[in-house]
């Protein structure tokens, strides 16, 4: 499954389970605060909030090159990027700190941790694999040049097709980090099909931006989001040499997710 899409609001799979797993965590310490020690409500809290932190120093860690070029980037973190270990090692210290002086306190905690792991395992498992979807075939685009494209004539080497608007916040955000990793990428084409607009628009966006694209290609129909099932924008599909998907990202990406995308295909 490519995403999960409720209403006007698309999660990636990933995402959509630890959201319900931090909730159903929250819930279940709510019970125990009630029905134990209020104090389970507080640490529920802050056991989430060490988690997280914790699972984003993590992952910040392993990729400190990256993000020494750009430190905001820490806190993208609607982009995603977190060590689960990480995570799990911060929450558990902030745990045995917070019940230090009743250390048989925290033996409860196992009982959300555990909720909350099972409800993520269950939505993952539920949201996990992705079709092998070939490229759409019999369909003819046209480039910003104006020249024919092929999906077909994709087939051959490692492919990344973005899905993307202009008028789509997270699309705009991505995309200087996109045409960068495009430019200097020889490891995969990278194709950018725009959904929907005119010529006019999207030459106009790319001007106003400062962008230089390579293979840009008009969908004005949204075939290649029907044929992929791709429920919102944007959409990074990684295409094996053979034509045939790899995997999906919906939503703004990050570049170190890109870069993963992209060994994953070679």
């Amino acid at each position: 499954m490519n995403a999960v899409a409720i209403g006007p609001f698309v999660f990636a799979p990933d995402r959509f389970a630890a959201i319900l797993a931090i909730f159903g965590f929250l819930m279940l310490s709510e019970i125990l605060a009630r029905k134990v020690d209020k104090r389970y409500s507080f640490w529920a809290w802050g056991a989430t909030i060490a988690f997280i932190i914790g699972a984003r120093i993590g992952h910040v860690g392993l990729h400190l090159a990256s993000f020494a070029e750009d430190p905001w980037r820490v806190f993208a973190v609607w982009q995603g990027g977190f060590r689960l270990e990480a995570g799990v090692v911060a929450a558990v210290l902030f745990t045995l700190y917070f019940f230090r002086q009743k250390l048989r306190l925290a033996l409860w905690t196992a009982i959300p941790a555990a909720v909350a792991t099972y409800i993520a395992i269950f939505i993952l498992q539920l949201t996990a694999g992705t079709p092998a979807t070939p490229l759409p075939t019999g369909n003819t685009f046209v480039t910003l040049s104006g020249a024919s494209f092929k999906p077909s004539d994709l087939k051959g080497g490692p492919v990344v097709v973005n899905l993307w608007a202009s008028w789509c916040p997270p699309c705009r955000r991505e995309m200087p980090m996109m045409a960068d990793v495009a430019a200097n990428s020889d490891e995969a084409k990278f194709v950018f099909v725009n959904q929907g607009e005119g010529r006019d628009t999207i030459e106009a966006y790319l001007v106003t931006e400062g962008l230089t694209l390579g293979n840009v290609v008009r969908d004005s129909l949204g075939e290649f989001a029907r044929h992929y099932s791709v429920p919102g924008l944007p959409a990074t599909l990684f295409i094996r040499a053979d034509g045939t998907l790899q995997s999906v990202h919906v939503g703004e990406i990050s570049r170190e997710g890109l870069t993963a995308g992209v060994q994953e295909i070679q």
